[in-house]
């Protein structure tokens, strides 16, 4: 017979004590071997369950539901009757029922093993041989279905944009048309200026993508509403999928940003219609740089494109135009557009429009119908709306931080970026391409970037770090003052290997005092949340959240700086949120986490993707599967052993 170990307080491991020949399942520490196997009628076992524990009819068994009133028996192929106790082994039969439900299989051979799965390696696996697959798209015949769907719009025509100069794309989607009926190819114009994009807003449509050899080349969307390609979100999904031995569908995904600054001048948001006037943060050099080590056969043309691409996005997306700033020398995030952004919820501009139509007597619905046809004209409305598309673009909608004045913001996120950039060209140059590279009518040398890097490096000492605070922060171009806004962003210098060290031992007792909560990273502080707040609206990127770029990026620049104590204990905080989580709640691994209550339900804006589902997640979220991934290639295996056992990092990191 076996025992419950007393002193853990939150056990997830199956203890099963055989009583007259009955197996009765609890918990234990100690994970119990079986070659147990039970054959169950799905739709029969699927239906007791649901009856007897999913309490608040979601199809879900949860935390949330009534404690059950009753044991569940299994019986054995061998006789042996099991009961189960445990909610987290519940959801896990009901899980695995769904998934031979939706493979048309009318029983389940099951093995006890399968139903006491670990939690942590039931996630990894999980993401591993489902999830990402479930989250790949294509735009060609076979997978124009899956994506033409966006939740986003309500407009239902099946429409595709492709761009003007793209022979192969037009071809290919005019000669669907006889088995898509319905569909609508739409060529873009040569130039695509925000009057154009603001005349099909009512006209929206999917954005095509690279077709090789008849086919579409793959990406991974992030999931849920997000049904298409974003930009920052494909990098770290791309770690995920390097972890995973992905390594096609990461080179792809750097094959479609790379059409993306070919035939759109950018990589996109997304590629969506609404999107073409934005970009987002920049991680095409270190996406290339990692997707090129990481392929089993190295092929320099592949660098050679994709560097001679990168370089390109970065002198003209980047280093001319608004998103240049000459009095400072930095970058910053700036959008084109005109007017209100279509593809945000109803009802999310309601304040502002309703303080508009207020000035003018009218309704709010007339304001906003006259203001979208230009009956109207305001320019205070209209620079607040260059600014919200701004904070769109930074991949950081909405936060305090960048609310009416992201676009006058040189922000430390992007510039680390950008210094990342630069690093990541005299790399490739110096090593991989020692006399010179030429691109683009130019020949760069690693000499060339060098400088590049040093320069920014010394403008973002100037503007952005402060000394007294001890750590960099946004410069504010138009009022010439730096802010003082604690966000996860601040710290982005330490990814980009910008910081001295001096400067990192000032910066790191801050992130771990002003950011560091029981789930992980805040994406800002309270304080600065209790300063700039002008009201309750929780703004989705700040306090009490936390998002798994923030977490990712921080990690490897801790590390980077040998600051390992630290990464581990945030590494571990973040993934026992995400284990936790997916125990309490039927799986589920959804867009973002309340890391202070360290839970999934997130009161913001924009609720929570990921977490509305029937049965079983098949996807989980894009960067929420990488970080678990990437997490759990940094950590030792005792702590992974701790997160199968949920313990609570603030007894694991007890001071």
């Amino acid at each position: 017979m076996f025992t419950v170990n007393p002193k853990i307080k939150k056990p997830v491991i199956l203890l099963i004590t055989v009583i007259s020949g009955t197996m009765l399942m609890s918990c234990s520490n100690k994970f119990i071997e079986s070659q147990i196997v039970f054959e169950l009628p799905v739709e029969a076992t699927m239906h007791d369950l649901l009856v007897g524990f999913d309490t608040d009819g979601d199809k879900r068994i949860t935390k949330d539901d009534a404690p059950p009133n009753k044991d569940y028996f299994l019986l054995s192929t061998k006789g042996d009757t099991v009961i189960l106790r445990n909610t987290y082994y519940i959801s896990n039969l009901l899980q695995e029922l769904a998934i031979a439900k939706n493979a048309n299989n009318e029983s389940l051979l099951i093995s006890l093993r399968q139903i006491q799965e670990p939690p942590a390696e039931r996630i990894t696996r999980r993401i591993h041989t489902q999830f990402w697959d479930d989250l790949t798209r294509t735009i060609d015949e076979d997978g124009l279905a899956r994506i033409m769907g966006d939740d986003k719009m309500h407009d239902k025509q099946e429409r595709i944009y492709v761009p003007y100069d793209d022979a192969v794309g037009q071809a290919y989607f005019n000669g669907l048309k006889a088995k898509f009926p319905g569909l609508d190819v739409v060529v873009l114009p040569r130039e695509i200026t925000s009057e154009y994009v603001k005349s099909i807003n009512d006209k929206p449509g999917i954005l095509s993508l690279r077709i090789e050899n008849g086919k579409g080349v793959p990406f991974v969307v992030p999931g849920g509403r997000f049904n298409e390609m974003y930009g920052w979100d494909s990098y770290f999904e791309g770690i995920g999928l390097l972890l995973d031995h992905r390594y096609d569908l990461a080179k792809g995904m750097v094959d479609n940003f790379a059409y993306q600054i070919k035939y759109y001048g950018k990589i996109l948001n997304a590629n969506r219609s609404y999107y073409l006037t934005r970009t987002q943060p920049p991680f095409m050099s270190s996406f290339v740089r990692e997707v090129y080590h990481a392929m089993p056969v190295k092929d320099k043309d592949w660098l050679a494109e994709n560097l001679a691409v990168s370089i390109k996005e970065y002198e003209q997306v980047w280093m001319q135009g608004k998103r240049y700033t000459p009095e400072t020398g930095l970058n910053r995030y700036y959008a084109d557009g005109i007017g209100i952004p279509p593809e945000t919820e109803a009802g999310h501009f309601k304040e502002i429009l309703q303080e508009h139509a207020d000035k003018h007597g009218v309704t709010e619905a007339e304001f906003e119908s006259k203001y979208k046809t230009g009956t109207i004209k305001s320019a205070s409305l209209d620079r607040y709306f260059v600014h919200d598309r701004t904070l769109r673009e930074s991949g950081h909608d909405t936060s305090w931080r960048l609310d009416n004045k992201a676009a006058d913001l040189n922000c430390v996120d992007v510039n680390s970026l950008l210094y990342k950039y630069e690093r990541d060209f005299e790399f490739l140059i110096s090593t991989y391409f020692k006399q010179g590279f030429t691109a683009n009518g130019k020949t760069y040398t690693a000499a060339y970037f060098h400088e590049k890097a040093e320069t920014r490096k010394l403008l973002m000492r100037k503007y952005l770090w402060d000394e007294k605070a001890g750590c960099f922060f946004d410069y504010n171009v138009k009022t010439g003052e730096r802010t003082d806004f604690m966000s996860a962003t601040n710290f982005f210098v330490l990814w980009a290997g910008l910081a001295t060290q001096q400067e990192a031992a000032c910066m790191v007792p801050i992130l771990m005092q002003d950011l560091k909560a029981q789930g992980g990273i805040l994406g800002s502080s309270k304080a600065s949340l209790e300063k700039y707040a002008l009201n309750n609206v929780q703004r989705q990127w700040d306090y009490p959240n936390g998002w798994a770029p923030h977490q990712m990026l921080l990690w490897k620049g801790l590390i980077d700086y040998g600051y390992e104590t630290e990464a581990r204990e945030l590494i571990y905080r973040w993934l026992w949120t995400i284990t936790q989580n997916a125990v309490d709640y039927n799986g589920t691994i959804p867009e973002k986490y309340d890391v202070v209550n360290a839970t999934q339900k997130v009161t913001a804006e924009y609720g929570n993707v990921g977490t509305d589902f029937a049965y079983i997640t098949m996807s989980g979220f894009g960067w929420m599967n990488a970080s678990y991934q990437y997490g759990l290639s940094l950590l030792p295996a005792e702590f992974i052993q701790k997160l199968d056992n949920l313990e609570n990092p603030d007894s694991v990191f007890k001071k």
